[in-house]
């Protein structure tokens, strides 16, 4: 019987296991790692790093969204990085729980900024289109740090649902590592971190829901009033709204969402079962298609100057 189908890993008696000595099914992982795939998706969030924070060096625009991306570019690159220390030795657990740790944090700083953005987008197509106003869609979703950033007054007034997911990610990857060195079961990390990401799921829900209800509010608006009378009439919003930039950032928005909420909901499924349940058997880090096709479009978005 193999450690994995006990719930825990002995990391002492597997010290000096390789792929030629011991089955795979031993090791922190159900199957073999791939190197080509997460080298690609390391160099990917790599290259990401220095666009993102050359647009943030040449607009000074987009402070805290920014600074939430790049958080979560470093999370991914650490994480890819402790994929690959895996590769040479799946027995090793402290590529393990880089990886474990670092790809359940990153997107939950990438969800972070996306939430940022939905107060500019209900800015450019007018407040009156909304339920709320522009400023609030933040206070709901984002952390207290970003929220420190808008509104000290404020912060205390909403559920700071983005950190609760954050602490209780990084609280299971630290109660997983101590039970790891204490050749522990991993049960109690495991519901912790599904908690987080339960957390990360519900909120980016909400998100998304409010987002089809501000698109659906506009739309209406829009067929029964006309676009003078529905959108906001000022110049330099007007001329954002008819920009090709603005409509690209728009889809690569929608398609970072969906996948960071799809990512999310695989991880539940994953971790509901153990780190050694079936579904850990496909596992993949966090998709980078979507911020790599955003990174072409994000940056821009927070370079134009669009009132907070």
């Amino acid at each position: 019987m193999s450690n994995s189908s006990l719930g825990f890993i002995n990391p002492d008696l597997l010290a000096n296991c390789t792929v030629e000595t011991c089955p795979i099914l031993t090791s922190f992982y159900n199957y073999r790692i791939d190197l080509a795939p997460n080298a690609a998706f390391l160099a990917l969030f790599s290259l990401a790093v220095p666009w993102f924070a050359g647009v943030w060096l040449y607009t000074k625009r987009g402070y805290w969204f920014m600074t939430a991306m790049l958080f979560g570019l470093a999370a991914e690159i650490i994480g890819y990085s402790g994929r690959i220390l895996s590769y040479n030795n799946q027995w090793d657990q402290n590529g393990f729980l880089i990886m474990t740790v670092c790809l359940t944090l990153g997107p939950a700083f990438f969800s972070a900024a996306i939430y940022l953005c939905l107060a500019r987008i209900v800015t450019v197509y007018g407040a009156e289109n909304s339920r709320l106003a522009p400023s609030m869609y933040t206070k709901i979703v984002s952390t207290p740090l970003l929220q420190l950033a808008r509104s000290k007054s404020n912060v205390g007034q909403f559920i700071p649902c983005d950190i609760v997911a954050m602490i209780l990610q990084a609280s299971g990857g630290g109660i997983a590592s101590v039970a790891l060195s204490n050749n522990q079961s991993l049960s109690t990390s495991d519901d912790i971190i599904t908690a987080g990401l339960s957390s990360q799921v519900f909120t980016l829900f909400m998100f998304m829901a409010l987002c089809i209800d501000f698109g659906l509010r506009v739309y209406r608006r829009r067929r029964q009033l006309g676009d003078e009378a529905a959108l906001s009439q000022e110049p330099h919003l007007v001329a954002v709204r008819s920009s090709k930039w603005f409509l690209g950032f728009l889809f690569a928005l929608g398609l970072a969402t969906v996948l960071v909420f799809w990512r999310c909901c695989y991880r539940v499924a994953e971790l509901n079962q153990g780190f050694v349940g079936p579904v850990t058997v496909g596992i993949g880090g966090e998709p980078p298609s979507s911020f790599t096709l955003s990174r072409e479009f994000l940056p821009r978005h927070f370079s134009w100057n669009i009132p907070h």
